[in-house]
């Protein structure tokens, strides 16, 4: 009875806390009790500060069940639980860490009766959620089948954006979907439903752990007092990151003891178009006066020479809380401008570039590109694929790869080989009421005709199924009219234009929600198209690359030395390598020109910038081409990006290509 279990008590102070971190670290981990806010700059050892953070709290006697340390992933969590326990011998098991949803749930599993659902509900995953809200269409009876109504996965993101946005689903449907406005009213009552078939069975999406937990805080006072007593210590990480509901649940977490220590860094909040608020960050003193804010701006990745053109950048930014990363490395080499006569030059040089660093001794997996949209990489994973030079994306699956490119192609394959079968299903596939019954017994009437696109404008083709398929029938054939006007006479562009024009556009309204990226991939693709003679050498060329691309993944399976990486910045935060290129540094690429017309937009555009520059440790490379070849063959200048403009060209060095290679022809 009287004796501790000392795997359960908390140890006697050992660490030497000045040893292990610097001064501004160390003034974090030694703060006293109020809010504390910590601006951390990129590569300053933040996670290195809050580990630290709650070992002193527990050194000094907290228990570990009154400290909570909520994160992004639970991965993050672990890591830094782990360190903790290593570091004090404590078993902290008791601690509450993990990711916002995990802390909802364990709260909602013990209160959850309390908003109308038994304890043991089950938590949705995105599939289990598209087929509920499929369901709640069909039982309103909506008239979705004849027009182009959004399809479910579309629904689902409108109502997750509102729920993570604290927003009306017609507020976000206007802000954000426009072209689906005059569905908003039926858009609603799918909401409407969707809320209590949910409750109905018991189930919660993710949203929902978040929204619920917040609805049990306001709600119900003796939850509130309960938690908020409990948590003596709150301890929050990448908080620029959190939306408003996460931001409103911290706040209720702790208003009681108000010892909450947010984490983050203003220059890295590029979120928001997950429903990530900015203001949260930049406000937080307002909502806590008595807070005390600390800056950890010592960087311990780059070189001094690529950390003054990250501090020059973002100063452009006046909404921030100002800050200056200070190296503690030596001396390197300047960041390299490269400006390139177009799109086709830049893929080479990038290419020739890794080459020589790989030749240099420079790992694959230390080498990365990075880029504002994924369509960027087009022409770079081309030139990659040819070369042989292994490479993963981050941004998504292969460029030609992608569902809705290889859609567009399938259309332009008709007129090449009009006996395609592969190319007639998956266009077929794409219309109303056109099943794979159907699909079937059309191909079985196209295979028996002498000239197959033709045979499309005849009355069987009509009665090939039945009345119901009619209409997406006529819409094909639209298509297929204006493909055969346009493809002997006219660029291969005008062809893709045709399909998008003629219902494929509509068709991506109803089935994506990332509609914008998904148009901009389709006009690259009609852009890149233009070098092309004919419309089967563009096809070739496409068909070759990708098997050439799976060769290479069979052959890299049985050997290891890492990919370079292709990714977008959004994907790379976080993330660090020796030598980064930085690609389409173009006006109206980076910044994205519709990311411009946002509010905000240009300050976002830049503080993506900054985290790009701030990935590399050693080399980085600004890439841009000086031309774009646009539809039909027209020339057009490409200036550099505005952001690359407010740089002093003294702290860059000119690429080693000579002027004449790269400059526009007069």
């Amino acid at each position: 009875m009287g004796t501790s279990n000392p795997k359960l008590d908390p140890p006697i102070a050992m660490i030497d806390y000045e040893k292990y971190l610097n001064p501004e670290q160390l003034e974090v981990v030694m703060a006293g009790d109020s809010p504390l806010l910590v601006i951390a700059g990129a590569g300053s050892g933040k996670t290195r500060a809050l580990t630290y953070r709650v070992v002193r709290l527990i050194d000094s006697g907290v228990s570990p069940e009154r400290i909570l340390l909520a994160t992004f992933t639970n991965k993050a969590a672990r890591a830094m639980l782990s360190r903790v326990e290593a570091l004090t011998d404590v078993d902290i098991k008791k601690l509450w860490g993990g990711t916002f949803h995990h802390i909802s749930n364990r709260i909602l599993r013990k209160y959850g009766h309390l908003l109308g659902y038994e304890n043991n509900y089950s938590i949705m995953d995105q599939e289990d959620s598209r087929q509920l809200i499929n369901t709640c269409m069909s039982e309103l009876e909506l008239n979705t089948k004849l027009d182009r109504f959004p399809r479910g996965n579309v629904v689902g993101d409108i109502i997750s954006f509102a729920m993570n946005t604290n927003d009306s689903v017609s507020g976000v449907i206007k802000k954000r979907f426009p072209y689906l406005y005059i569905y908003a009213e039926q858009i609603q009552k799918i909401a409407a439903r969707y809320e209590i078939r949910k409750k109905e069975l018991n189930m919660m999406d993710f949203d929902d752990l978040l929204c619920n937990l917040r609805k049990l805080l306001v709600n119900f006072s003796e939850v509130k007092n309960e938690y908020s007593h409990r948590f003596v210590h709150v301890l929050v990480d990448e908080y620029q990151d959190t939306n408003i509901v996460q931001a409103e649940i911290l706040d209720l977490l702790t208003s009681y003891h108000r010892n909450i220590m947010v984490v983050g860094d203003d220059s890295q909040s590029i979120y928001s178009f997950r429903g990530a608020d900015f203001s949260n960050i930049i406000h937080f003193p307002e909502r806590y006066p008595d807070v005390k804010i600390f800056k950890l701006e010592t960087n311990y990745r780059s070189t001094p020479e690529i950390l003054h053109v990250a501090n020059m950048s973002i100063t452009n930014n006046e909404n921030r809380f100002q800050k200056e990363l200070r190296p503690v490395r030596g001396a390197g080499i300047r960041p390299v401008y490269v400006p390139l006569r177009n799109v086709i030059q830049q893929a080479d040089f990038v290419s020739q570039r890794i080459i020589e660093l790989l030749r240099e001794g420079i790992p694959p997996g230390e080498i990365a590109v990075l880029y504002r949209a994924h369509y960027h990489s087009m022409e770079l994973q081309m030139e990659l694929t040819r070369r042989g030079i292994p490479f993963e994306i981050r941004s998504g699956i292969r460029f030609f790869e992608q569902a809705h490119i290889k859609d567009v192609t399938a259309f332009m394959r008709l007129l090449i080989n009009p006996f395609d079968e592969l190319a007639w299903k998956r266009v077929l596939k794409l219309y109303k009421r056109i099943g794979k019954v159907a699909v079937g017994k059309i191909w079985t009437f196209i295979m028996n005709q002498r000239d197959p696109l033709s045979s499309v404008f005849s009355d069987d083709f009509l009665q090939c199924v039945s009345k119901t398929a009619t209409p997406g029938l006529l819409e094909f054939r639209v298509t297929v009219k204006s493909m055969l006007e346009l493809y002997q006479n006219n660029p291969i562009s005008e062809v893709i234009n045709a399909v998008m024009d003629t219902g494929y556009r509509q068709y991506l309204q109803e089935k994506y929600s990332d509609i914008n990226s998904r148009e901009e991939d389709l006009n690259q693709l009609a852009n890149f198209s233009s070098k092309f003679g004919s419309m089967e050498d563009f096809l070739n060329e496409l068909a070759l690359l990708t098997n050439i691309a799976e060769e290479n993944e069979m052959y890299l399976s049985s050997r290891d030395g890492g990919r370079i990486l292709l990714g977008s910045i959004h994907q790379a935060k976080g993330l660090e390598w020796s030598v980064v290129f930085i690609i389409w540094c173009s006006e109206g690429m980076m910044p994205l020109a519709r990311s411009l017309k946002e509010p905000g937009g240009e300050d976002e555009e830049r503080r993506l910038f900054y985290v790009a520059i701030t990935r590399a440790k050693d080399q980085l490379y600004f890439c841009h081409p000086v031309m774009n070849y646009t539809r039909g063959m027209d020339k057009a200048v490409l200036p550099p990006s505005r952001f690359l403009k407010e740089l002093a060209p003294s702290h860059l060095d000119p690429a080693e290509i000579p002027f004449d290679q790269w400059m526009v022809d007069e």
